[in-house]
């Protein structure tokens, strides 16, 4: 899919909306309910909260790769993998959300600088083309749908 205005602002406003509606849905509730599991191979919310960061990580160096470089080539790192190296299932859900916002904030800053033509601007991840535009893309999409997890573990 080709970069428009009106899909780079509608992944723009997922993006930004993102960690306000996760602070939502957790506001007030326990921290033993955000690291509970619903079952054996469920995730805890806390889980989901870490799974979301480490592929912000992921995705977010690869959009500076693109932006730093022409058409740089790029291992494809599995953001599980990447959690495995982290402390982020350490940590509570409150220190995982405001990493997760300030992470963020940062992303959203230099993506509300980009041109139009920027949002073009490629790599190779893995031997497959990705671009600033469907990493992006890619991460409102997928927040999108482990907010909606996250709110059905709540319930």
């Amino acid at each position: 899919m080709k970069a428009t205005p009106g899909e780079i602002k509608k992944h723009l406003e997922t993006l930004e909306s993102v960690p306000r509606s996760l602070a939502g849905l957790t506001k007030g509730v326990e921290e033993h309910l955000l690291q509970a599991r619903a079952g054996k191979d469920a995730w805890s919310a806390n889980e989901v909260l870490a799974h979301l960061r480490a592929c912000a990580d992921v995705w977010g160096q690869s959009i500076e790769a693109m932006l730093a470089e022409d058409t740089p080539t790029l291992p494809d790192i599995h953001p599980r993998r990447w959690l495995k190296e982290t402390d982020y299932l350490e940590l509570s859900f409150s220190e995982n959300c405001r990493a997760f916002r300030s992470q963020r904030e940062r992303l959203l800053a230099r993506l509300k600088k980009l041109t139009f033509d920027d949002w073009s601007r490629a790599a190779l991840i893995g031997g497959r083309r990705h671009t600033v535009f469907t990493q992006a893309r890619r991460m409102a999409k997928h927040e999108t749908e482990h907010l909606a997890q996250i709110e059905s573990l709540l319930k």
